[in-house]
C-alpha cells in the first residue's frame, strides 16, 4: 500500500545566524516541516541571533528577550504562507539545558512552528494537550524521542 503524497512545500532557508547552517542543511528542514504538513505550504525558516530574536519578540509579543520560535502565519487556506524564525543562541542553550542533541531540538522546533501555522495553539490546556500529542506523533515518526518526555 503507498503512503499518501505529502503536501508541497515550497521552502526558503535562511541564515542570518549562520553558526548552526551546517546542523540544518536544507533537506533535513524540508523533512521535519514535511512532517507535520497537512495542506500545501509556502514557508520561510529563519534563523538569527540574540538581538533579530528579541527584536521581534518585543515588537510583535511584546516580551522583551529572544525566544525558540517565533511562528508568522499570514495565510491559512488553500496554501499555508509562514515565516518559523528560530534564535540560534537560545536553541542552543536549550537544547544543552535539556540534553537534547542540536538537531533533536532543531526538528522538535520546526514541527512545533509549523503546527502553529497551521492554525494549533497551547494556550489553553486541552489544546496545548493536543498539540503536544501531534508533536510527539510527528516527531516520533521522524525517529526523535518525546520531547515532553
Amino acid at each position: 500500500m503507498k503512503r499518501p503524497a505529502r503536501p508541497v512545500l515550497k521552502l526558503s532557508l535562511q541564515f542570518a545566524d549562520a553558526s548552526h547552517r551546517a546542523q540544518l542543511p536544507r533537506h533535513k528542514v524540508l523533512r521535519w516541516i514535511r512532517a507535520a504538513l497537512d495542506v500545501p505550504a509556502e514557508i520561510t525558516v529563519r534563523i538569527v541571533g540574540t538581538d533579530e530574536g528579541r527584536a521581534l519578540n518585543r515588537d510583535y509579543r511584546q516580551k522583551d528577550y529572544a525566544t525558540n520560535v517565533l511562528t508568522f502565519d499570514y495565510e491559512a487556506e488553500p496554501v499555508v504562507v509562514a515565516d518559523l524564525i528560530l534564535c540560534a543562541p537560545v536553541v542552543e542553550r536549550e537544547a544543552r539545558d535539556e540534553g537534547r542533541s542540536l538537531e533533536a531540538h532543531y526538528a522538535h522546533l520546526l514541527v512545533h512552528g509549523t503546527l502553529h501555522a497551521q492554525g494549533h495553539d497551547h494556550e489553553i490546556e486541552a489544546e496545548a494537550q493536543a498539540m503536544e500529542a501531534r508533536e510527539t506523533e510527528v516527531l516520533r515518526a521522524l525517529g526523535y524521542a518525546d520531547p515532553y518526555a
